[in-house]
């Protein structure tokens, strides 16, 4: 995995000092990339691309960048793995015997064995867009055509690997991450207050926006390109898509798969067995997140089969009852045969991370599994470069515990409103941490969900105002329904979510969630945090169930094969147990998660305060003192669990901390 950053402009000092100037923009991601580092410039052309390597592939000078292809009219800075770039460069083989490619200039000569100079012979070949459809992989690139004078950013499909731009004082700059961009000396840093309220609804910032006014991420599955002279008052720069994941779902529901589940099952089993094969291609150590359930489990059992030694697997545990999954990790992989790594860490070890966070993620991002996936990828990173993860199964396979709510809210809708209501009242007349002891002592006899008194407290809102399945989704990846009561002088900005996906038109409510995270929750959440959080510890991390490939399998699948009487991922279960006892892998569904709340009252209390000082809040002019105060003391006493929307607002001053 790489880092990539650069700028394009017109001004003449800015061309002068261009090497020195994107130097210190891809200096500040060496973790991205510590292996080697790259810069090129055209000063005539005010364009500059400069690339962090964390070598992975090709692990010569042969795989240095950028790199400019054979020709000469192309010049890449390239993040990301192609994992049939062996298949892309056979089908350019062929095209070398062709006399007309020859007669251009345009034969195929290898230099290497980098994916990199397999994209740049693509490029030449094929042209941009005809390449990108070809690939598959994770990536985000920069791409300057020396011969058209363009800049093309592109965006893997699923959106693995992050791309930033926009323009500051009239210069097009873009990175890996904001804080490349951050280090150009035009950079305005300007924070955009309407773009605080998604981050506060949604615990962190959707796409295509970014905390700073003016700089967008770029979508997945797109491409931008831009021309030397570009107006920059323009707000966006259209994306063109390459691939949709809208298409891929309107496509699947219509010509649903119609083989028995025998045969559902093979298909899914070969076709996650070639995903996982291509991304375990590596120079390097290799191994796998293993946490022990359903989605981990699978991709480590599909390695172990395909693989001649045992892969290298790792989990971390907690001591904290209902926050350790590394006992069920550690039986899949005795099981398996693998060679397992755990490390138990301790709450003070997990609170250490909380002072990197503001840094590591670049914006606000307020995820708090985002600790324990740190934690996990330093552990890994000690053993190997690169390590597979178990990610998107829930989105693709119905595995989230919302997606079940759709069913039962239906059937809650036909009680009158005001009976609902009343019901949500009565529930919360006990507070969450009086609901935990009651589902404790219920624990003896059932087995239930951790944070059963949170999830309740959640329940109760949604029965007191929510009325329809859209609503309830809404409501669902809202942490607060009107956060401009908590942000001064912000009006909430209309999002993909409220303008399209929530008007989409879906005959079953669950495949409209999953269509509906897989567009946000998945891109903007989950992959961040795990690319961040990896990257940090110079970790390149894979996530096979993304292989568009499986994404179009798994839509072509009917509900009936993802949820059936009222258990989720079955077929992605019926694939698992071909390798796992179904008794090692059943239990009730646990997040990723640590003991937020009480850490918060508890640890973390004087942090806690002296980021919600009401001084501070003041001076700052971002937040209602009052308001976050009363948040925070009905917390502290019980009355509420408000640890995530807390989480959030203290991730925000952690950030500005740090970024001020």
């Amino acid at each position: 995995m790489c880092g990539v950053a650069g700028f394009l402009t017109t001004i003449p000092s800015m061309s002068s000092n261009a090497g020195a100037i994107v130097t210190d923009m891809v200096d500040t991601i060496r973790h991205r990339g510590p292996n080697d580092s790259g810069v090129w410039v055209d000063i005539d052309a005010g364009i500059a691309l400069a690339h962090r390597r964390l070598s992975i592939v090709d692990l010569s000078q042969a795989g240095h960048q950028p790199m400019t292809s054979a020709s000469g009219r192309y010049v890449i800075a390239f993040n990301g793995e192609i994992y049939n770039h062996l298949e892309i460069r056979h089908e350019l083989d062929k095209l070398r015997y062709d006399s007309s490619l020859a007669m251009t200039g345009k034969d195929v000569f290898w230099r290497g064995h980098s994916d990199t100079e397999t994209l740049l012979a693509g490029f030449e070949a094929w042209g941009i867009e005809t390449t990108l459809k070809k690939t598959v992989g994770m990536f985000a690139i920069a791409l300057w055509d020396r011969e058209e004078k363009v800049l093309t950013l592109a965006r893997d499909r699923m959106g693995e690997k992050p791309l930033y731009y926009g323009f500051q004082n009239k210069i097009f700059l873009f990175g890996s991450e904001l804080k490349a961009l951050k280090a150009h000396p035009n950079f305005l840093s300007e924070i955009d207050r309407d773009v605080l309220c998604l981050y506060l609804r949604h615990c962190y910032i959707p796409a295509p926006f970014s905390i700073y006014k003016g700089i967008q991420k770029l979508l997945p599955g797109t491409y931008i390109q831009v021309r030397l002279g570009t107006d920059s008052s323009s707000e966006t720069l259209a994306p063109k898509a390459y691939w949709s994941m809208a298409d891929v779902v309107a496509k699947g529901l219509a010509s649903s798969f119609e083989g028995s589940d025998a045969e559902a099952i093979r298909a899914l089993d070969s076709q996650l067995k070639k995903a996982i094969g291509l991304q375990m291609m590596a120079d390097v150590p290799l191994g796998a997140f293993l946490s022990g359930g359903i989605d981990s489990s699978t991709v480590v059992a599909l390695m172990q089969a395909q693989s001649t030694r045992p892969v290298k697997t790792f989990s971390i545990g907690f001591d904290e009852e209902g926050y350790n999954e590394a006992e069920y990790a550690k039986a899949v992989a005795q099981h398996l045969g693998t060679d397992h790594t755990e490390l138990y860490v301790s709450s003070a070890e997990a609170m250490g991370v909380i002072p990197l966070l503001g840094k590591m993620y670049d914006e606000p991002f307020a995820d708090s599994s985002q600790i324990p996936t740190f934690l996990v990828s330093q552990m890994a990173k000690e053993h190997v470069t690169v390590s597979l993860s178990g990610d998107a199964g829930d989105e693709l396979f119905c595995g989230y515990n919302r997606y079940l709510l759709a069913d039962t809210w239906k059937k809650i809708e036909h009680v009158p409103f005001g009976a609902r209501k009343f019901s949500g009242h009565l529930i919360k007349k006990l507070s969450p941490a009086t609901w935990d002891g009651i589902f404790q002592q219920a624990g003896k006899v059932k087995k239930f969900p951790s944070n059963m008194g949170e999830k309740l407290g959640k329940l109760a809102n949604r029965l007191e105002k929510v009325d329809g399945v859209n609503e309830l989704y809404y409501s669902l990846v809202s942490e607060i329904d009107y956060p401009e009561q908590i942000v001064i002088g912000a009006t909430e900005p209309k999002t993909w979510l409220t303008q399209k996906g929530m008007h989409s038109s879906f005959k079953d409510a669950k495949q409209h969630m999953m269509f509906m995270d897989s567009m946000t929750y998945l891109p903007d959440d989950i992959l961040v945090k795990v690319d961040r959080a990896a990257m940090a510890n110079s970790l390149e991390t894979r996530v096979p169930f993304l292989d568009h490939r499986v994404v179009e399998l798994a839509w072509n699948l009917p509900m009936a094969m993802k949820i059936r009487e009222g258990e989720t991922k079955w077929i992605l279960r019926q694939v698992l147990y071909q390798y796992v006892p179904q008794q090692l892998i059943e239990r009730p569904k646990a997040g990723f998660g640590i003991p937020l709340g009480d850490w918060l009252r508890g640890p973390l209390r004087e942090w806690v305060e002296s980021l919600l000082d009401e001084h501070r809040l003041h001076r700052e002019g971002f937040f209602n003192a009052d308001f976050v105060h009363e948040l925070w003391h009905a917390h502290l006493t019980g009355r509420r669990n408000n640890q995530l929307l807390l989480w959030n607002i203290l991730m925000f001053q952690s950030w500005l901390e740090e970024a001020s």
